[in-house]
């Protein structure tokens, strides 16, 4: 049994030299962004324990940005804070996947 109900790695990497990768995308303001929000629909903490932490690099940068939520182990890409909002409410809050960010 997982100790979080659900725990979501957001790739923050910043790679050196330009190269693309997740943070080049806003990933760092992305997970500030669904934390606070996590926070603030009370669907953190002890009760929903509901983790959102940041990652090294996850490895699929040609993908990302990307998070992955365990324990399901479900991989996401997103755009903007609409996507985001779409994996809080269905994924987060619901425990439905979101087929269309899913990668």
């Amino acid at each position: 049994m997982s100790y979080f109900d659900k725990h979501v790695f957001f790739c923050t990497n910043q790679r050196a030299g330009g190269e693309d990768c997740c943070n080049n995308h806003g990933a760092q303001k992305a997970r500030d962004y669904v934390k606070d929000r996590v926070k603030a629909l009370g669907i953190s903490g002890s009760l929903n324990r509901i983790r959102i932490n940041s990652a090294g690099c996850l490895d699929r940068c040609e993908e990302g940005p990307v998070i992955v939520v365990y324990p399901e182990g479900t991989w996401y890409t997103y755009v903007d804070e609409n996507d985001l909002d779409e994996i809080i409410e269905e994924h987060l809050k619901n425990g439905r996947i979101v087929d269309r960010l899913k990668i």
